[in-house]
């Protein structure tokens, strides 16, 4: 199966109310999507990451002027050998960042294709499904202005119980003292049957998160996401073991080599690798080995649209709980429920939650997904 083209669509649609994390005001919401296209007529799509404030075309233009050249004329199969030739052609302005983004988002159409190729999921090519649904926590609770804080915090918590959701994840690092009342709030209202966690989004230093932590103590948060900065890893292995609660991060690291250290240094509790920023399916498969070499849980940060989502669903199903057990602590699915026009619409509908609160293993042939052309077509930017 030959690649013969491969596209790039850059999305955006403006918020109708921006709201802000840690790191600042995001006003649109933007996506860079791959369309690879072979002789056999199949199409295999993929995604890369976009955070709040990065622009989409700087992973587009590694698509472009980089990536697309090495790939025209080459068989769909060979992805391993791809990623490598990626990587390499990239490393002296890559290794990490947008170079890696764009080669992620191949590498996930790659994948799509492969299993539409061979009529198979790609958790089976993958090697199988560990789990046929998977417990979905709820990302939101950001920052509006004009909000009341943190009452509105409440409310969101209240709706996503209501909505079926046992577990949610905060948005902090809007101040210490802010982050300790929200918190309690969220769980006096939600009760003791709701998972919590809080990501502050790189907003603090070790003696700031340390409090935190500390003071949050009695409120049972299952893990505190990206207290730190990336480049803080001496920072996070002195938090890590500060309180009952377990220490994450990781989408701001990219390939094996970067994960290598964070997880031999024992830094974190929990890694989080992206699937459309650490490398795709490829690589996030050995990050994965490497986590489970060293008995790291690996919950994977999702940020994105149904592509990416989509990825991260047939990637968790691959992934062993540490360690497997008769009641094992089972890796979760990040669900983003923040305002996005056109997230759920680009599949044709969302990966919606069956009776018991869990989204299901999709067993159609590569991501299990439709692409909407005209939702493309309406927010190209």
């Amino acid at each position: 199966m030959i690649i013969t083209d491969i596209k790039t669509h850059v999305l955006s649609a403006p918020l109708e109310q921006p709201f802000a994390f840690s790191q600042g005001w995001v006003h649109q919401r933007t996506a860079m999507l791959v369309e690879v296209n072979t002789e056999d007529g199949l199409i295999g799509w993929g995604e890369s990451i976009n955070h709040g404030l990065q622009p989409p075309q700087v992973a587009q233009a590694v698509v472009e002027y980089a990536l697309k050249p090495l790939l025209i004329g080459r068989s769909v199969f060979d992805h391993e050998v791809l990623w490598e030739e990626m990587y390499n052609h990239t490393r002296p302005y890559g290794q990490k960042g947008a170079a890696l983004f764009g080669i992620a988002a191949i590498d996930i159409a790659l994948w799509d294709l492969f299993g539409k190729a061979l009529g198979q999921p790609i958790h089976r090519l993958m090697g199988g499904a560990f789990r046929r649904e998977i417990r979905p926590y709820a990302t939101g609770f950001y920052r509006r202005k004009d909000g009341c804080y943190p009452e509105d915090i409440v409310e969101e918590a209240l709706r996503h119980q209501a909505n079926g959701y046992r577990a949610m994840k905060i948005k902090t690092g809007f101040g210490v003292d802010s982050d300790i009342r929200d918190m309690r709030a969220v769980r006096e209202a939600v009760g003791d049957d709701v998972q919590l966690m809080m990501d502050a989004n790189c907003a603090y230093n070790v003696p700031a998160a340390r409090r935190i932590l500390m003071e949050l103590e009695d409120t049972r948060v299952h893990f505190f996401e990206e207290p730190l900065s990336p480049e803080n890893r001496h920072g996070y292995r002195e938090l890590k073991g500060v309180s009952r609660t377990y220490v994450a991060a990781g989408e701001n690291e990219y390939t094996k080599f970067g994960y290598r250290e964070l997880i031999s240094e024992g830094a974190l509790d929990i890694i989080q690798p992206d699937l459309g920023a650490a490398g795709g399916f490829t690589e996030c498969r050995k990050i994965a080995a490497l986590a489970q070499a060293w008995h790291v849980p690996l919950i994977p940060h999702v940020w994105g649209t149904g592509i990416g989502l989509a990825a991260a669903v047939q990637f968790i199903a691959t992934l062993p709980p540490q360690p497997l057990s008769l009641n094992p602590d089972e890796p979760i699915l990040e669900y983003d429920q923040s305002a996005h026009p056109f997230r759920q619409e680009l599949i044709g509908g969302e990966f919606a939650l069956n009776a018991r609160g869990y989204v299901e293993v999709p067993d159609k042939p590569g991501l299990g997904i439709e692409i909407d052309r005209d939702v493309i077509d309406r927010y190209r930017l």
